[in-house]
């Protein structure tokens, strides 16, 4: 029996493992939680602090609204209505006029902030009540079950005051009490210290995010630093112990990678140097032999043999140990364009935004070089075009050549390929330079795309990181 693939997805699977293995949630709302989580690992962290501390300081705020506050004003609101009540009964039973005038007098001055009775008023008409008002409902409630006769409400005074009139027997009684007796109006100041906390404590998230992060972003920094060539000085571990611990091992991948170029660039000089020597041997035996027709033959082998050696040590060579240094971007176009021109094509270029890049000098001209040179090789038109905008480079390198098949123009990267086609019929070349270019262009974090020109030849985009 076939072995299971526990990572491929399987129809078969139970819904309950898709849900799992999604993260507890449903496959479609998964991928979509996905999408809108932000990239970058500050914001994914920030988020893992901020939404907790919401939720929380939600839920807190709802259950303290819906008990605390709402309890305190449902009781403040009872001690009203039952004071306003108590005042209605004793009006009501007062044997006079007199007796009326006293104990309203008496309200006034120990319960309420004033209290009236105006035998020739009426209540007003029916106002719309307003829908969020806690106040208005839980007093309302509580008049109408204890004072038990028609009344109205009205806030007054910019809301620091609460008119209530009840209709009696002798009159309409009129009584105006402080919001603050019949409505819990501090409850703001706990929102505001709850809001004011989190407020702090996300600031404090902040400044703690950004200095466990910046490690990691310094690593990463490093890392494509030393990818591209440039010299990465001033990096050691900090952070915490698992950044440590990579950054760490970084410093000793990069030790082991420039030994081992150290040691393969003395190998290639040590190469290229004894077998330069005995093709310069060759070359002065064969200088001593009379001219013929053998003697031609074998310097051409000589200078077929020489170029090879220098298509093969160049593909070999990664230049590592060259650091990084400032470009003139369009003088090297217009330069390479000037040795199109001696290789026999009209070559013309063009250059828009910032012309100054950093790059490895030697390796950016080496990648550069191969894709002009054999654009000039096939065609009689090139045309050259570079741009530098928003931080990346893309230049275009477009001839009236035969051209390249679809099929066959990423098998042409590959070393030592040659085409059938009227394209590589390689005129004396090894099959390196397309993959030299690729190369050297990736060293750079670039990479290299061919496809047809507007011209009907080939067209070489290559795209790099300003």
């Amino acid at each position: 029996m076939a072995p299971i693939d526990e990572t491929s997805p399987s129809p078969e699977r139970p819904l309950w493992q898709r849900v799992l293995r999604s993260g507890g949630l449903p496959p479609p709302v998964g991928r979509w939680l996905r999408r809108q989580m932000p990239r970058r690992l500050f914001a994914r962290s920030l988020l893992i602090v901020v939404v907790p501390m919401i939720l929380l300081q939600s839920v807190v705020a709802f259950v303290f609204m819906n008990r605390h506050w709402q309890n305190v004003t449902s009781r403040l609101s009872e001690t009203t209505a039952a004071e306003v009540a108590t005042l209605a009964t004793l009006i009501e039973q007062a044997p006079n006029a007199a007796e009326v005038q006293e104990i309203v007098t008496a309200a006034a001055a120990h319960m309420f902030v004033s209290v009236t009775l105006d035998p020739d008023a009426k209540l007003p008409p029916p106002a719309p009540k307003p829908y969020f008002s806690l106040l208005d409902r839980t007093l309302s409630a509580s008049i109408r079950d204890q004072v038990g006769r028609p009344f109205a409400l009205k806030i007054i005074n910019e809301a620091k005051f609460v008119e209530i009139e009840v209709k009696l027997d002798a009159g309409i009684l009129k009584v105006v009490v402080r919001r603050s007796q019949a409505y819990a109006t501090n409850s703001h100041i706990t929102l505001v210290w709850m809001a004011g906390t989190s407020v702090v404590l996300i600031a404090i998230a902040v400044l703690f995010l950004r200095n466990q992060i910046r490690p990691i972003q310094r690593l990463a920094d490093a890392a494509e630093g030393f990818g591209r060539g440039r010299p990465v000085e001033g990096f050691r571990p900090r952070g915490a112990t698992e950044v440590r611990q990579a950054s760490r091992a970084f410093i000793e991948m990069r030790r082991r990678i420039e030994r081992q170029m150290e040691q393969r660039t003395a190998m290639l000089t040590g190469v290229s140097h004894d077998l330069r020597t005995i093709l310069t041997r060759f070359k002065l035996e064969l200088a001593f032999l009379p001219e013929n027709e053998e003697t031609d033959a074998l310097k051409k082998d000589v200078d077929a043999m020489q170029a090879m050696l220098e298509d093969y040590l160049a593909f070999a060579r990664t230049d590592i140990d060259e650091s990084s240094d400032t470009v003139d971007l369009k003088d090297l176009l217009e330069d390479l364009a000037a040795e199109g021109r001696r290789h026999g094509a009209t070559t013309s270029v063009e250059f828009e935004g910032e012309r100054w890049i950093e790059a490895r000098p030697n390796m950016l001209r080496r990648g550069l070089h191969n894709l002009i040179i054999n654009a000039a090789r096939y065609g009689k038109t090139v045309h050259i075009s570079g741009r530098n905008i928003d931080g990346w480079v893309t230049i275009l390198i477009d001839d009236d050549g035969p051209g390249i098949p679809p099929a066959s123009r990423e098998e042409v990267f590959r070393p030592f390929y040659r085409l059938d086609t009227a394209r590589n019929q390689d005129l004396g070349g090894t099959g390196l330079g397309l993959a030299i270019s690729r190369d050297a262009i990736r060293s750079h974090g670039g990479d290299i795309v061919l496809s047809e020109a507007p011209q009907g030849g080939l067209r070489a985009r290559v795209h790099l990181p300003a």
